[in-house]
């Protein structure tokens, strides 16, 4: 096997081959344009499974509509037969690879990655195929996946930007503002001590996800409005990258507000705004509205 270059349909040169899953919730056309491959987790939803990713795949407006009438929706990690098939067509095609992995902490799907890769490795052991538990989600782990395209369109290697991401992963920021704690007791995603504070009237948990991955309460607001201050004021502290990304569950309204207020900010010239996934979405349920920036220090 002979490693090459790879030109991509904007006539760029491709050093390695870059995959994420959707839980990274990044728009596939946008994905498509940068040669970046998304693997989905699928969903179990009133008895159907659904996939997350190409033209069949579940919305997450339907989603949330179903979750608001009562549907407790569950997923299922990316399994290793997916990734070994997605590992072993680019390594026949000469490519490295590197995958940023959704966090470890809240899926099993890093370690399907970590398998199938041993399995291919067995047959290739001449490729390479980098994988990288990014301990984020979301507009999080999409970030880290657009940070991560740029550099390999600047001509950078598969090992500079492993090494990046690396550097940048622990000041990653994450920060979850949800209505209702209740679906993320029930998917396991937070205990059920930590929620109480969530069934308090008018107060906003705002959690979010700490250095191991672990995604925790971080304050008890009471009222919207100095919830959503309150989310700004953590996001913007000490900043490195003059970028944020705003993520949102059935609240563009809130996601809006989030943008203007992050952009009053000296340090914060962009905002993204996307929706959260479905898979995602499944976990912290309608109402829900995240904010990811990039800090100067570790979490």
């Amino acid at each position: 096997m002979s490693e090459k270059s790879v030109f991509n349909s904007k006539g760029r040169i491709m050093t390695f081959k870059l995959i994420t899953d959707s839980t990274a919730d990044l728009d596939e056309e946008w994905a498509n344009a940068h040669d970046v491959e998304i693997l989905g987790l699928t969903i179990q939803l009133d008895g159907k499974t659904y996939e997350t990713v190409g033209e069949n795949r579940l919305t997450s407006e339907i989603l949330l509509d179903s979750m608001k009438n009562g549907s407790k929706p569950t997923t299922s990690q990316v399994n290793v037969g997916q990734f070994e098939e997605s590992f072993r067509r680019h390594v026949r095609n000469g490519e490295k690879v590197l995958y940023l992995a959704f966090s470890s902490v809240l899926s099993g799907t890093y370690q399907s990655s970590i398998i199938a890769r041993d399995i291919v490795l067995e047959e290739f052991p001449q490729a390479t195929i980098e994988i990288v538990d990014t301990l984020a989600a979301a507009g999080g782990e999409g970030y880290l996946s657009i940070l991560a395209a740029q550099a390999r369109d600047e001509g950078k290697s598969l090992e500079e930007t492993k090494a990046m991401i690396i550097d940048v992963l622990p000041c990653l920021r994450t920060y979850f503002l949800v209505d209702d704690l209740y679906h993320l007791v029930r998917g396991g995603r937070l205990s059920k001590t930590s929620a109480i504070v969530g069934s308090l009237a008018n107060i906003k948990p705002l959690l979010w996800i700490e250095p191991s991955g672990k995604l925790v309460p971080l304050a008890k607001v009471r009222g919207r409005k100095k919830a959503l201050k309150e989310v700004v004021a953590q996001a913007t502290q000490s900043l490195a990258h003059d970028t944020a990304v705003v993520a949102y569950a059935n609240d563009i309204e809130g996601a809006e507000t989030l943008k203007k207020s992050l952009l009053e900010h000296e340090d914060i010239n962009h905002v993204l705004i996307m929706p959260l996934g479905p898979v995602i979405s499944a976990h912290v349920g309608p109402g829900t509205l995240a904010v990811f920036s990039i800090g100067k220090e570790a979490r």
